[in-house]
């Protein structure tokens, strides 16, 4: 390094060098704190975290930068020689330290991402550290890769290599892959989510406690975990008790004999009906309930009652109570329920006459 000619002094290289990279470097992180402190001050104000995630990521990376900036504005006021030793390890140190500044930037842009939003994501919700460790290979992947290609080593062999590679495993890992990217597509669309109440053309029913890379949870009412792989829900028929509303009704099969009136059965029903939507838990309150005849069967005129529940459990107990308060007017309205009646012809049947 050349030495510093300053009104007709020279000034070795070995002393105003440390000196012009101290003041460099000092007067740029000065800088950094003020900026840095304003621009915290308004993200704290806005409701967005993303502000908040980006300057946590770029806090560490941008202070790298800045010494290794010191070394280039020590390399532009003196140059050094080309061919020297010395100014090939300041680039070599240039370059890398840059690299890894980045990759730290977006290793933790990313990762601060994963980890702020993971609750509104369900896979994310049990699968995060995965999601981070996955994206951490990515990041660290491809700035080596960046970095090696930076430094004339030729990363073509190396795609190719991992080209090759990737395919084995693919083959290998099928039926994983299959499941991964069927849990992805159920992120994506959204058929299910965690809390909510499914039932699969299969049979099995209840709430979905986990979307995973590879697999469903569903518990069923019975409180037993059922898994199902990703790429069977993704086939499967799935009714969704929660889409588009929580709220369903509940139908209730009733039969009344022929000699009942039509029009008290009604109005006596309906007012049960009332009443349970009322004081049953899990009812809804401001729902009429009310019915419809629809069959002259062997030995009642049958009808339906429709009523209406929160959320699906809640239909059980919610026809529980009506079933069991409708059966107790009826029998002080003195409207009867018929049951079915079987005679037996014992002379036809045993071809014998009883005296």
């Amino acid at each position: 390094m050349d030495d510093l000619v300053l009104f007709t002094i020279k000034i070795p290289a070995f002393i105003y060098a440390p000196v012009i990279y101290f003041f460099w470097v000092s007067i740029l992180l000065s800088a950094k704190k003020i900026i840095f402190s304003r621009i915290e001050k308004f993200a704290s104000r806005t409701r967005s975290k993303l502000d908040d995630i980006l300057l946590g990521a770029l806090n560490f990376p941008l202070v790298l930068l800045i010494f290794v900036s010191g070394v280039f504005i020590l390399q532009r006021i003196s140059p050094i020689l080309i061919n020297s030793e010395l100014s090939r390890y300041f680039f070599v140190i240039l370059r890398t330290t840059t690299v890894i500044a980045i990759v730290i930037f977006m290793d933790r842009l990313v990762n601060n991402l994963i980890q702020v939003y993971s609750h509104k994501v369900d896979i994310l919700k049990t699968s995060g550290a995965v999601a981070r460790t996955f994206v951490r290979i990515i990041v660290v992947g491809l700035g080596l890769l960046i970095l090696l290609d930076s430094f004339g080593v030729s990363i073509t062999p190396i795609l190719a290599s991992l080209g090759i590679g990737s395919l084995a495993v693919a083959l290998a890992l099928q039926p994983t892959l299959e499941n991964f990217f069927s849990g992805i597509q159920i992120v994506i669309d959204k058929p299910v989510k965690v809390g909510q109440f499914i039932k699969l053309d299969s049979g099995e029913e209840g709430y979905v406690v986990k979307v995973g890379w590879r697999s469903t949870w569903i518990r069923m009412l019975p409180n037993n975990v059922v898994v199902i792989p990703n790429n069977v829900l993704v086939n499967s028929k799935v009714l969704n008790y929660y889409y588009p509303e929580t709220e369903l009704a509940v139908l209730v099969q009733v039969g009344v004999h022929y000699e009942s009136d039509l029009k008290h059965v009604e109005r006596v029903t309906c007012e049960v009906g009332k009443e349970v939507m009322k004081e049953v838990q899990g009812g809804v309150p401001g729902f009429d309930p009310f019915i419809r005849y629809h069959t002259f069967n062997d030995f009642s005129i049958d009808f339906t009652v429709i009523l209406r529940a929160k959320e699906f459990v809640d239909n059980y107990f919610v026809k529980h109570e009506f079933i069991k308060r409708l059966h107790e007017r009826y029998n002080k309205e003195g409207i009867v329920i018929p049951y079915p009646i079987r005679a037996i012809n014992y002379e036809q049947e045993t071809g014998s006459k009883t005296g």
